[in-house]
């Protein structure tokens, strides 16, 4: 799971981003202002989203900064810094200044995925970054545009299984949580699908609807709005839990699919070395935003949990992920440079 600029306002969101926003600003509840500690903040708050604009990355940060000036009395903005599945963003924020100011968005690919799918990542996620919290907790979702033939998730199995490497599977991106879904459904089940990888959901999504590619694996924020609209059609979910718009759709694991749970996450980062009041900080005043009723709601509308953990319960999640990840990485045989 190049650079962007800053995008500058709404014209180039996509339509779960937009919907996202536009919800959020209806009636929404007041915010309870975090007063400033020792001076901080005192400028603006950059939020580095390692993804160009319009996936589940770009959509959590843009979901969270959208309120959060109301509780820190100073401006939050996102920077779209995508490639190389992620590691460009994140190696930039793990190289800024450690003062606070810079903060990265980012997921189970790129912290728990990346530093064993690639040689040189360009970080070392538990050396460089001090976790502030997750955000949520959330499935990958199999979707289809919504004339496609795949009807089912069973439809497009039996299609794989008779068809090896002809039915394409678009991802936000080689070493993405998404890659490996397709990895461990061929390597276990024989849905043999060929690989499609993007920089981001938002191109992914592009080509899914322009009929380039067969289905997209990518996060449920990344697809919620099209799904709610009737442009999509969920196949299928890779959690245990069903949720939101994805309440009704079955889970991998229902179907019959063995060792096919997968639970992505989004969180925030400051650069290792960052005062740890400013982490402090940063970490209530993010939370206060994600326990806003209107923005939990929208996290669960979008078909994940909030979780909203303190900076110690996060560290402990993403040790035990890299564990995991990095040994089904190592099975799976996968590499990505």
């Amino acid at each position: 799971m190049s650079s962007a600029d800053r995008l500058p306002g709404l014209a180039r969101l996509s339509v779960v981003v937009a919907a996202w926003l536009a919800a959020v600003a209806l009636q929404p509840a007041a915010a309870e202002p975090l007063p400033a500690r020792n001076g901080f903040p005192s400028q603006t708050v950059k939020f580095v989203s390692p993804f160009p604009p319009g996936g589940g990355n770009d959509a959590t940060a843009r979901l969270v900064t959208t309120r959060l000036p109301e509780i820190m009395g100073q401006a939050a903005v996102v920077d779209n810094r995508g490639g190389a599945g992620g590691n460009i963003g994140a190696r930039s924020v793990a190289e800024a200044k450690p003062d606070g100011y810079t903060v990265l968005t980012s997921q189970v690919s790129i912290m728990a995925v990346n530093p064993s799918l690639y040689s040189a990542p360009g970080f070392d996620p538990l050396k460089n970054f001090m976790p502030i919290t997750q955000v949520n907790a959330a499935p990958l979702a199999l979707v289809v545009e919504a004339n496609s033939p795949y009807k089912s998730f069973a439809d497009l199995a039996t299609r794989a299984k008779a068809n090896p490497g002809k039915v394409t599977y678009a991802t936000p991106g080689n070493g993405t949580l998404s890659h490996l879904v397709g990895v461990v459904l061929q390597k276990d089940s024989g849905v043999d699908m060929t690989h499609v990888p993007y920089k981001g959901a938002g191109p992914a999504l592009t080509d899914l609807l322009g009929g380039q590619v067969d289905v997209l694996v990518t996060s449920t924020a990344s697809v919620a709005g099209m799904v709610q609209s009737g442009k999509l059609r969920v196949l299928a979910v890779t959690s245990p839990r069903r949720i939101g718009v994805f309440a009704k759709v079955p889970t991998l694991e229902e179907l019959g699919y063995a060792n096919a749970r997968f639970e992505d996450w989004y969180g925030f980062f400051a650069p290792a070395g960052t005062p740890p009041e400013r982490v402090a900080y940063l970490h209530d005043a993010i939370v206060r935003t994600l326990r806003l009723p209107e923005v939990t709601k929208l996290v669960t509308d979008g078909g994940s949990e909030v979780v909203a953990n303190t900076p110690e319960a996060f560290a402990a999640q993403l040790r035990q992920d890299i564990d995991r990840w990095s040994r089904v990485v190592k099975l799976s045989g996968a590499k990505a440079d």
